[in-house]
Parts: C-alpha cells; structure tokens; sequence
C-alpha cells in the first residue's frame, strides 16, 4: 500500500470512459491500483468532473502482528469513519511503532467526493457549509 493511494467507495461514479483497475479493500471500498491521487485528480478534472477535496480527515489506530497487518487495519478503520458523502478517500499518512510481537500503526485518509457538477450537493452536519448570503 502506497501513500496517496485512491480509494472509491462501492457504487461511486466515475467518468464514463474512466475506468482503473479496483480491487476490493475493506467493506465498501475499492483501491484503485498503481494511481496516486495526483493523477487521479488529472484524470477526473480532464473528463470535466471534479475531484473535491473535503475538510476534516479521519485518523484511526490498527494493531497487528506485522506491520503491515497493523496497517491495513487501521487503513480500513479509517475508511469506515469516512461519511457517507464522501466516495472517495486518499491515504495520507502512516506512522507505526513495533513492539515485541506486534506492531501499532497511525493512518489517516483525506475525505474526497467525485461529481460532475461543480456545487457541492451535500450537507455534511459535520462541517457547516459558508452562507452564501454573508
């Protein structure tokens, strides 16, 4: 696993000729293979869609016999914490500690929403939306 691999939520739509190799991760994601967010953001903003960047990220700890055990589970924590508006996350940050028999890790993911249209069509409690009559 990467940093700044791209994860879709299941059911997210994409471009219509847009279409990266997923693999299954967790429940109700899919990786998308070998492509960074950076080019992913190229891609979708090429087709005329819109790679938003949402404020606020989700931070989760896993624990595991191997690093990377440990990894993955707190990589699927953190999706699991991601809203449902969102349908589309980053991997941004991992830290781990290794102790005697197992490892700790710190993961965190970028909240992402990937739509046609340039306005934002949700309302997300968590995060007020600017009153555009200020």
């Amino acid at each position: 696993m990467k940093l700044h691999s791209v994860f879709l939520r299941e059911g997210c739509i994409l471009p219509g000729h847009l279409d990266p190799l997923r693999e299954s991760f967790g429940r109700n994601w899919m990786l998308v293979n070998e492509i960074t967010a950076s080019v992913f953001d190229t891609m979708i903003r090429q087709a005329g869609w819109h790679f938003i960047w949402l404020s606020g990220s989700c931070s989760r700890r896993g624990f595991g016999r191997t690093r990377e055990e440990a990894i993955d589970r707190a990589l699927v924590r953190a999706l699991g914490a991601v809203n449902k508006q969102c349908n589309a996350a980053e991997f941004d940050s991992v830290h781990v500690a290794k102790y005697p028999g197992f490892s700790v890790a710190k993961v965190t993911v970028q909240r992402h929403r990937i739509q046609q249209n340039t306005m934002l069509d949700i309302a997300d409690k968590g995060h007020p939306q600017a009153d555009p009559a200020k």
